[in-house]
């Protein structure tokens, strides 16, 4: 976390509090009776958390409570007998931080995840929002005709707790607890409850502003676990940007001198982001060091509306395309 605390903080922050979470927070509900406490949620909560493709495990699992313990899985009810999918883990922004439940439920109560799984298989997929140019049409006909030639198939997803990790006392050793509580909580415990493949080539990770910065870090100590990152709008320092492609650099040099497959990296961001230009400087770091990546800009602001019009949904379809 030197990069951090040496770092202009006050760009760094400012990115973590314009962050998915954040930008809405005051409109987004509030949590529900009992969540704060950390008692369990009532079924008609859960109902109401389950979007209608997807049954949903909310779990308080092993760990370190202070840091994280929270995880939703959500494991997809479409699937043939025996069929198996990837496992997508995803990391939630800054504004979710407050609460376990709150942050654990995120990506499907403010980020859009269960309407754009459901609106991508279903297509032709149509506008949601009013606003046209989060989805222009140009690129309805893209992903329509990318739809009618390969159907979305599905991914199991988990939804840990992200936490402000840049608050904790010794923010180096939580991103290591942290690190490992995914890999080696989350992730199993994922492929115990999910049909899932269970090697790392079919492990994802992704996530949004805050939950960029966190996989970026996740993934750089526990490569082992994924064969895939992504980022959305990742909140990211300038010194931290060179560091974090050098190091994925020597694990994708590494996969290859092994004989196995290198992961996949996928960076999303918008026009308006904050973090536009730290997003193309990584794309353009990762690429000058032989480290192929897919880069997409997107109509859009650093909020929930761009997610749950496009952003979401962009994301999942990325992730559904990698090979199986």
């Amino acid at each position: 976390m030197t990069g951090v605390k040496s770092l202009d903080r006050r760009s760094f922050f400012r990115a973590l509090t314009a962050g998915a979470g954040a930008a809405a927070l005051a409109s987004a509900p509030r949590a529900r009776a009992g969540e704060a406490e950390g008692k369990p949620i009532n079924a008609d909560v859960l109902a109401s958390r389950t979007p209608p493709d997807l049954r949903v495990l909310d779990l308080a699992l092993e760990g370190d409570k202070r840091l994280a313990s929270r995880v939703a899985i959500f494991v997809p009810n479409h699937l043939a007998k025996d069929e198996k999918v990837p496992l997508l883990v995803l990391l939630h922004g800054l504004g979710e931080t407050w609460d376990q439940g709150v942050g654990a439920f995120a990506w499907v109560e403010r980020y859009g995840l269960g309407n754009a799984y459901a609106r991508l298989r279903r297509p032709p997929v149509t506008r949601t929002s009013r606003l046209a140019s989060l989805l222009p049409d140009a690129r309805l006909v893209e992903l329509n005709a990318s739809l009618a030639a390969q159907p979305f198939r599905g991914l199991a997803i988990a939804c840990p707790y992200t936490p402000n990790v840049v608050k904790q006392p010794d923010p180096a050793a939580a991103l290591d607890a942290y690190a490992g509580w995914i890999a080696d909580v989350v992730v199993p415990r994922a492929h115990k409850e999910a049909p899932v493949f269970t090697d790392a080539a079919h492990t994802s990770l992704d996530g949004v502003s805050l939950g960029g910065y966190l996989g970026l870090e996740v993934f750089v100590r526990r490569p082992d676990a994924f064969g895939a990152l992504g980022v959305v709008q990742a909140a990211m320092s300038p010194l931290k940007v060179p560091v974090y492609a050098e190091k994925i650099a020597a694990i994708h040099a590494a996969a290859i001198k092994a004989g196995k497959p290198p992961p996949t990296f996928h960076i999303e961001t918008t026009h308006s982001d904050p973090m536009h230009d730290l997003n193309l400087a990584f794309s353009n770091d990762l690429t000058r060091r032989g480290v192929a990546n897919d880069f997409v800009v997107l109509p859009g602001s650093h909020d929930q509306t761009f997610l749950r019009e496009a952003g979401s949904m962009e994301m999942l379809l990325w992730h559904d395309r990698r090979p199986r």
